[in-house]
């Protein structure tokens, strides 16, 4: 019999560096020791539990793709600890594969710079890698 359930496994090292490769992004522990959270010119897009076991981030995500996203895949579901319509948990060691994990860290990361201020919008335009 094979098994046709694929397990992937994005770690939080690899979950740190993408987060980080990002434009303007800060990583700070507001929460505790064992919350990370990456921020966008102050601004949250991602965080996740250093010993969550397995590995999950919360990904803000558009409220109706979030319905979609928790309906099609069983390692989404709603933000635990967040506002659940903006916000979902993402199992990283699952079945999602990396490509769609990177897709949702993107769409996560362009809602909070879509939703900046001008003023800050601005900070990060002048920001060079």
């Amino acid at each position: 019999m094979s098994d046709t359930y694929c397990r992937y496994q994005m770690n939080i090292e690899t979950f740190t560096e993408y987060c980080l490769s990002k434009k303007g992004v800060s990583e700070s522990f507001p929460f505790g020791g064992d919350t990370l959270v990456f921020k966008v010119v102050g601004k949250m897009f991602a965080l996740t539990g250093l010993e969550t076991i397995p590995a999950a981030a919360n990904l803000k995500c558009d409220p109706e793709w979030a319905i979609t996203l928790r309906e099609s895949y069983e390692d989404v579901q709603p933000g635990y600890h967040m506002n659940k319509a903006h916000w979902n948990t993402v199992q990283l060691e699952g079945s999602l594969e990396d490509s769609l994990i990177k897709k949702l860290i993107d769409h996560s990361y362009d809602l909070v710079v879509q939703s900046l201020p001008k003023k800050d919008k601005l900070l990060l335009d002048n920001i060079t890698e």
